[in-house]
């Protein structure tokens, strides 16, 4: 098609966001009626009921716009977390705002610093503003491997510099960077570069030294920090996120914000779920005990875990991801590989309900042991 040719090259050139497989896709390819879904870091919990009855009282005016400031949302927000209203800037989604803040700092000729391993998304944002991604090489440390290392995105930095994105914890790894570190970081970051702090899956990181990513803005001005309500709170088929900066960048990402890109459902369920702390508490030890009940099993199984503190995590499963994710699919499981973040053979399983966690790890004791036999068959064929 000539047209094509008449094309942004940068977006030309990119491979779309994959995202978890849908288990309508699953059931429709392979002909499955039982099938588990760990592959998208969603609260196995749905939504709270407080939530559900708000979702269902919007439900019946749909044929309004939606207030295209989010003035009540932003509001609440703002004296839920300490902060003012006009540092707010809401998303669809906490993608959404890490989409605007790209198109607010980068612009052909300049890059954009991540981590190794890091979401892919910062890398498809950046590219579509025509910026150059720096991707700074993993940490190498013991107790932090896969992490980010702060020294090495320090070093990365030109004058051509324009945003850093880092995730705490890191999506897919599940690594994080201490208080200390990070300020010591952000103290040696230029005034004149911008860092975007991920914080997707904050509600779930139970460490006295992990940091609260909203008590740095006062200090860095050149602090944003996103958060979701796609995760802890169920709510990800809505699509609600949110930024909190210096009101002066919040108001350069709200200049290129799109036109009511929050729904009036996903405000007022928004707005339920932040009453519902008992919900918030309920899911965090829920996620905390299927975490040990996951690794424990993995690492009985001999598998490499990356220690995580979010609701997945990530091991080197000995043959290329896709494989077993392939195997997994047949038993009805959907995870997720990661050739795409940089580790071909790793998987990132989310954490569900216990009976979810354990149809996982018997699924797994199942295929691993069809392709050790599949493997040591290669083998002697290969020897004969």
């Amino acid at each position: 098609m000539e047209l094509l040719h008449q094309v942004n090259a940068n977006i030309a050139a990119l491979n779309p966001y994959q995202p978890g497989k849908p288990i309508d896709a699953v059931a429709r390819e392979l002909g499955l009626t039982d099938i588990v879904k760990l592959a998208s870091n969603e609260n196995p919990r749905g939504p709270g009921e407080r939530v559900q009855q708000a979702i269902s009282a919007a439900s019946t005016d749909l044929s309004r716009y939606p207030d295209g400031g989010g003035y009540t949302l932003k509001a609440t927000l703002a004296q839920h977390l300490g902060v003012q209203p006009e540092q707010i800037t809401l998303g669809n989604g906490s993608n959404d705002v890490l989409d605007l803040m790209a198109r607010v700092a980068v612009e052909p000729g300049f890059e954009a610093i991540v981590a190794e391993h890091s979401f892919v998304v910062y890398r498809l944002a950046v590219t579509c503003c025509g910026g150059t991604l720096v991707p700074a090489p993993a940490s190498q440390a013991p107790d932090n491997r896969y992490g980010a290392d702060l020294d090495a995105m320090l070093a990365s930095i030109t004058p051509k510099t324009r945003v850093i994105f880092l995730a705490n914890p890191n999506n897919p790894t599940g690594t994080w960077v201490k208080r200390d570190a990070l300020k010591a970081f952000l103290d040696q970051v230029p005034a004149h570069v911008w860092v975007v702090l991920d914080e997707a899956y904050f509600e779930y990181v139970d460490d006295p030294e992990y940091p609260d990513g909203l008590a740095l803005l006062s200090d860095y001005p050149n602090l944003l920090v996103t958060r979701t309500f796609s995760k802890i709170h169920g709510l990800a088929a809505l699509r609600l996120g949110f930024g909190v900066s210096h009101p002066e960048l919040a108001d350069l990402l709200n200049r290129v914000r799109q036109p009511f890109n929050v729904n009036a459902i996903a405000m007022a369920a928004a707005l339920a779920a932040l009453q519902d702390q008992e919900f918030i508490s309920e899911s965090q030890q829920l996620n905390a005990a299927g975490l040990r009940q996951m690794r424990t099993a993995l690492e009985t199984m001999g598998y490499d875990c990356i220690p995580s503190v979010g609701n997945f995590i990530s091991f080197d499963c000995g043959v290329p991801g896709g494989t077993l994710f392939q195997a997994l699919l047949q038993e009805g499981v959907i995870v997720r590989p990661i050739a795409e973040y940089g580790l071909p053979n790793h998987i990132r399983v989310s954490i569900g309900l216990p009976a979810e966690n354990q149809r996982f790890i018997d699924a797994l004791q199942t295929v691993r042991t069809t392709l050790a036999s599949t493997q040591a068959d290669a083998q002697h064929s290969a020897q004969q």
